[in-house]
């Protein structure tokens, strides 16, 4: 990030400036990405989703084999786990949130589609663990605003990794649930771009998804 940032930088007699400049742009960058998450919100939202669920659905069942399968990928040793799920339902990323979350594996980061534009929503679920690709990256600006965006999701992504905070990819976007959605092509190339760098050894994909008999 520092490097775009300086290569972007006027000259030489405002540098105080620019580097005040880039840090806001930045930060404001990481502001559309991400925000600290709220365990306050994490547990209200939780229990709104247990009544949810007893209106939706007549039962939720958890594969229990499966379930131990990715408790023994959680045991490997300073390797991050990014969990890749089909996407049938909005319902999907909350749903294995929830299901992470209880069974210890702490509150997932959440790839969150770009079907979801409400500014309203977009805060909640970012609090909720949910994470957003920055609209910087959409090809509508110049190449050196485009620059900045990648870099800073490119460095958010790896210190996710990093510090080990599991990361779910949801892979399609529904209805259209048949293909590798474009979100989902950009995380999986930030997490490949990770592993390339060398800024992150090796990560584990695991695959995780949810079965309805009728999708609500």
């Amino acid at each position: 990030v520092r490097d775009v940032a300086s290569s972007c930088s006027p000259g030489p007699g405002e540098d105080n400036k620019s580097h005040q400049h880039w840090k806001e742009k930045v930060l404001e960058i990481l502001a559309e990405i991400q925000a600290p998450l709220s365990l306050l919100l994490v547990r209200l939202g939780n229990w709104m989703l247990l009544k949810l669920l007893n209106r939706l659905f007549l039962a939720v069942q958890l594969h229990r084999g499966k379930l131990e399968m990715v408790r023994k990928a959680r045991g490997k040793p300073r390797v991050p786990l990014v969990f890749l799920s089909t996407h049938k339902c909005q319902l999907d990323g909350l749903l294995l949130s929830f299901l992470l979350f209880s069974q210890g594996f702490g509150v997932p980061r959440v790839a969150v589609g770009t079907r979801i534009c409400s500014p309203l929503l977009r805060a909640l679920l970012r609090r909720l663990g949910g994470i957003f690709l920055p609209s910087g990256m959409e090809p509508i600006r110049s190449d050196q605003d485009k620059e900045l965006p990648g870099v800073v999701v490119a460095s958010y992504i790896k210190e996710v990794l990093r510090s080990r905070q599991p990361l779910l990819i949801l892979l399609e976007e529904p209805p259209d649930s048949l293909c590798l959605s474009a979100p989902a092509q950009e995380w999986l190339a930030l997490v490949h771009g990770a592993v390339r760098d060398g800024g992150i050894p090796d990560v584990l994909l695991v695959p995780v998804g949810i079965a309805y008999d009728v999708v609500p």
